[in-house]
């Protein structure tokens, strides 16, 4: 399957356009922070906790830089100030600077500037020593429970409250399940702060919060000893607070994040300056913390046409890629999203299906890969829908997809009970373990209906790829390019928490992750 469709020349071209794409937002990347990205610092020193009215102390204390005009030399260096002040503990440090008249405070002499920034970064190389040490936690348990063969059976729970989840998700690895995944309460991404505690009530899901991360990492840990098999933990870092839940979810030993450089953009109509900057800082935590990312490519062809539309897939995901990879992630890290949902009326729809799953394989040979299963033309014939997902479970396993998230039968119904997901892991498992080889068996004609195909989408997605570099990814995105979706530089929510950068803007962990890269 390696050599097929397209050469190694015209990916190679795909990846250079796609860097001459990135190079100008990383210009802007470097030039400022946001307000979540100083939260997020904050939280690395241990700033926890709520104020008297409910506020998160981060967004108290950030808030409080922010409207004195000061937080542009980062939180970091402001924490610093407030141990100069006195202050013997975070908590203290943040009542200090929210008391204090920050714009009337004077520049230190340089020795004692430079003692301050010595010792803030001292401290962010201990909190970084002990953040390693909760990950080597995790990979210990998973070199002790290794896990089935890929491709790994992803489901979702998604009740809002918490403790219901951990018996739905124990359940699920219990039937079968590899990977389960929290799915977020609705709009939880327009939320311009992170919910404090375990939480009980949602709408679509179940607020992601560090309280919630920490149980349900807590019972999938306990399941996968009694199972004798690893269960890995996803949840979503995106939004307005992307960068903060992506150290909570590290902190607490998650997998996976579902974290994409445009999806708020395009899909949560969130300022694309500030997704750009977040995503940047929110994937070097995940680099740090060998979390493999989950990219929402197979979202576009929900909102255009999946047949029409495959070559915007293609594209994306070449761009995504180069935002990881400069981001510090590895191509093992790299859970490159799309899908199965080209209209199943269509004639010929596996072959077309099996075209761009391996066209995706072929240019990223090395990256697991993430396979959604068919959602926008299911139906509420709950016998069809079960054979329309079973055609993605076979196309998983003959294109060696690394996570694939399972298809309901009920999906157009109703959330999955637990009984829709047995019935659909059994099935998957049977497709697995029936069709396991089966990419070694047949060799797909180069001249025939899936190589003509591959090579007509890549072809259309390098064309793409051409008018992004040309024009500015600002106004492909513009152009509504991706998922038939338009959105401005300048629009959408978040863009008052971007801020430039000082010329002596202080950022110690962004230091420490930079220099492991």
């Amino acid at each position: 399957m390696s050599g097929l469709f397209v050469t190694d020349e015209q990916i190679a071209e795909a990846r250079q356009l796609a860097s001459d794409i990135t190079d100008p937002i990383f210009d802007l990347i470097s030039k400022n922070t946001t307000i979540s990205v100083e939260r997020t610092v904050l939280r690395w020193f241990g700033v926890d906790g709520v104020g008297n009215l409910g506020a998160p102390l981060v967004n108290l204390m950030c808030d409080r830089l922010k409207e004195a005009g000061v937080l542009n030399k980062g939180a970091a260096y402001w924490y610093g100030r407030a141990l100069r002040m006195g202050a013997t503990s975070p908590l203290d440090a943040v009542e200090r600077l929210t008391a204090a008249p920050l714009e009337m405070l004077q520049p230190l002499p340089p020795e004692e500037e430079k003692k301050l920034r010595d010792e803030v970064r001292a401290e962010a190389r201990a909190v970084v020593s002990e953040f390693k040490g909760r990950v080597e936690q995790r990979n210990e348990l998973k070199r002790e429970f290794p896990m089935a063969p890929a491709p790994h059976k992803y489901v979702i729970v998604a009740t809002g409250n918490i403790f219901d989840d951990v018996d739905q998700a124990r359940a699920a690895a219990q039937a079968g399940a590899d990977v389960i995944a929290v799915i977020r309460s609705t709009a939880q991404s327009l939320l311009d702060y992170v919910p404090q505690g375990a939480t009980t009530e949602g709408y679509g899901g179940t607020y992601a919060t560090q309280e919630n991360f920490r149980i349900m990492r807590e019972a999938l840990d306990d399941e996968s000893r009694k199972l004798k098999r690893y269960i890995e933990l996803t949840n979503y870092s995106s939004g307005l607070c992307m960068t903060e839940i992506a150290f909570m979810a590290a902190w607490e030993r998650l997998d996976m994040l579902l974290n994409d450089s445009m999806y708020g953009i395009l899909f949560r109509d969130i300022n694309m300056r500030r997704t750009f900057i977040d995503q940047y800082f929110s994937r070097r935590i995940c680099a740090m913390a060998g979390i493999i990312i989950n990219t929402g490519e197979d979202n576009y062809i929900t909102t255009a046409d999946a047949y029409d539309a495959a070559h915007t897939v293609i594209a994306s995901q070449f761009i995504n890629e180069c935002f990881a990879r400069r981001a510090g992630l590895q191509d093992w890290q790299l859970g490159i999203g799309h899908s199965y949902e080209i209209d199943p009326h269509m004639p010929e729809t596996l072959l077309l299906e099996l075209s761009q799953a391996m066209l995706v394989r072929r240019c990223f040979p090395n990256a697991p890969l993430k396979y959604m299963p068919p959602t926008k033309h299911k139906e509420t014939d709950i016998f069809f829908s079960h054979a329309y997902d079973v055609m993605a479970d076979l196309v998983a396993v003959w294109t060696r997809q690394g996570i694939q998230l399972l298809g309901m039968m009920t999906e157009a119904m109703h959330t999955p009970l637990l009984a829709d997901r047995y019935v659909a892991l059994k099935a998957a498992s049977y497709v697995h373990r029936a069709a396991r080889g089966i990419d070694e068996e047949f060799t797909v004609r180069e001249d025939g209906k899936i190589a003509n195909r591959a090579r007509f989408v890549f072809g259309k997605a390098l064309e793409l790829l051409r008018e992004c570099k040309g024009d500015g990814m600002v106004a492909a995105i513009g152009r509504g390019r991706f998922g038939d979706v338009k959105r401005a530089e300048t629009g959408g929510k978040g863009l008052d928490g971007v801020i430039e950068k000082a010329p002596d803007y202080f950022n110690p962990f962004l230091e420490i992750m930079e220099a492991s890269t």
